[in-house]
């Protein structure tokens, strides 16, 4: 019974960090915190699946408690993040209804990512790769941008981050195909592996070239572009 529950004791863990970004968020303001709650989240999220596997106890019950602590922690808690640096500067200088059509994509947010674990959990084609950017891959976008303290500190920016915020709430309910980060290991060679390479250079450059903490985000955002650019040449 005991190793039963382990990997719902982890799954647990990750809903506990969930919920106090969303405490560091609305009580302490304090983004930086929220955000690295979110990336224990995920670290843990990645292990309980893991961790069940290892013991040989997968269970029905282990994957709906997955998903409801993937709702809180890389779907509610990185909009109260967003909340933070969106609508706290903007409603300083901009009328309310601007700041709310740029707060909107974020509202929205939960209900998107909610929409596409429940998605995920009953479609039996994601294996081994993903149809839809997975939610914390939607997390880190804005982890990235809450640890080197981006704000939209202008309309402008404001506009950017909600633009970006509608394409990722779309992407994560979409069939658009995002590739496997896992490498073949039994064939090395570039033509086995040349997205992941591709992918690879493309991060090691991101962070090479800003230094900064933001490149989580740009990290994100090039695997989602490399998956666009894989998906049109299979096509074609």
């Amino acid at each position: 019974m005991i190793r039963r529950q382990i990997p719902n004791f982890i799954t647990l863990g990750n809903l506990f960090c969930g919920t106090e970004s969303l405490f560091a968020s609305l009580v302490a303001g304090d983004v930086v915190a929220a955000a690295i709650w979110i990336c224990a989240g995920i670290f843990l999220d990645f292990f309980d699946g893991l961790a069940a596997r290892l013991l040989g106890v997968p269970s029905e019950l282990g994957k709906q408690l997955d998903s409801l602590a993937d709702v809180v922690t890389s779907g509610v808690a990185p909009a109260f993040i967003m909340y933070r640096l969106v609508e706290v500067p903007l409603k300083e200088t901009c009328p309310l209804w601007v700041v709310v059509l740029c707060m909107l994509p974020f509202l929205l947010m939960p209900l998107f990512a909610a929409y596409r674990l429940a998605k995920f959990n009953i479609d039996t084609r994601q294996s081994h790769s993903f149809l839809g950017l997975p939610v914390p891959a939607n997390a880190l976008i804005w982890v990235g941008l809450a640890l080197s303290d981006t704000a939209a500190t202008n309309l402008t920016l404001g506009i950017v981050m909600a633009v970006v915020a509608l394409a990722v709430d779309v992407l994560m309910v979409s069939e658009v195909p995002m590739f496997s980060l896992k490498f073949n290991f039994k064939d090395m060679s570039w033509r086995s592996n040349s997205i992941q390479y591709l992918f690879l250079i493309g991060c090691v450059a991101l962070v090479a070239v800003t230094r900064q903490w933001y490149a989580i985000s740009l990290i994100i955002l090039w695997y989602v572009v490399l998956s666009l650019i894989a998906q049109r040449r299979h096509a074609e």
